[in-house]
């Protein structure tokens, strides 16, 4: 066994020991807590990672049991009891949230949110679609649930999803493609933010670019901070977090940037209009 193959194994035993705690802390709350005043929710490979230990740094929020308790998403037949058992008790000035990036796609979470938080505010983060697809891809197959080159796999994911979810999108099968397989449809980004501005009204939903995060993480921080009622810090370090480790040669060919560009071209100028953005990625930067 090579190095990097090594390596690579010992990331995965990891990521199964680190997956393994975060789920016996969901499946184990304690007494019920009071329900977050804010949600990161998107999206999936956007840099939420990140921002949830920027905020968890704030001297003002204390954080639930876990990153990603996926309440709305995987978890809603646990009831709000199971949930708020997640959330620690509060001092009157303290604030407590959750990020789960899989809540901006999930077609069913917008409608369960406002039933249950009201008067929450939502933070999204939305990076290019073509480099956020390629991560995610390289997400996915870091954990063995991609077999398929990443060409293959974006031939693959229409069919793959319309498979999975014939019998809704709350099932196990349907859960495990959204999650992993849905490269380029978790980068249309105006289709996801029409629904949540369907159930939750808009001036409740901060979002911003992942490369305005990652170029002026102190500025762009303090723009969410303010978003959230919450007030101006600077934590010691504007630390980037990533589970992604890539060794090998990669596969966003030329030709595949092409073709993604062209795919989310309509996807972009939508998200534009609905925003009142310029073309949020006409400079991309490789990752």
């Amino acid at each position: 066994m090579t190095a990097v193959a090594r390596r690579q194994v010992t990331d995965r035993l990891r990521r199964g020991v680190r997956a393994a705690r975060a789920w016996g802390r969901a499946a184990r709350p304690g007494e019920p807590g009071p329900l977050p005043d804010f949600l990161v929710i998107g999206g999936q490979r956007c840099g939420t990672t990140s921002l949830y230990h920027h905020l968890a740094a704030h001297p003002r929020v204390r954080v639930a049991t876990g990153k990603e308790l996926q309440y709305f998403s995987v978890h809603h037949a646990r009831g709000t009891r199971w949930y708020r058992g997640h959330f620690p008790r509060l001092a009157p000035d303290e604030r407590t949230f959750e990020a789960s990036p899989y809540y901006l796609f999930h077609p069913s979470v917008p409608s369960r949110v406002a039933a249950t938080l009201p008067e929450a505010r939502f933070v999204a983060l939305l990076r290019d679609p073509v480099q956020r697809a390629y991560s995610h891809y390289l997400h996915t197959r870091s954990y063995g649930a991609e077999p398929l080159s990443f060409a293959a796999a974006l031939d693959a994911e229409e069919e793959r999803l319309a498979r999975a979810t014939r019998g809704g999108p709350d099932t196990r099968a349907a859960h495990r493609a959204l999650r992993n397989h849905s490269y380029a449809a978790r980068g249309r980004y105006a289709e996801q933010l029409e629904r949540w501005f369907a159930h939750v009204p808009r001036e409740r939903i901060h979002i911003t670019r992942t490369e305005d995060l990652n170029a002026d993480p102190a500025g762009t921080y303090g723009e969410i901070l303010s978003f959230l009622d919450l007030p101006a810090f600077t934590p010691e370090a504007f630390t980037r977090h990533t589970r992604r480790v890539d060794d090998g040669t990669s596969q966003l060919t030329p030709d595949l940037r092409d073709r993604l560009t062209e795919y989310f071209a309509p996807h972009n100028a939508r998200l534009a209009t609905l925003l009142g953005w310029p073309d949020p990625w006409a400079a991309r930067t490789p990752s």
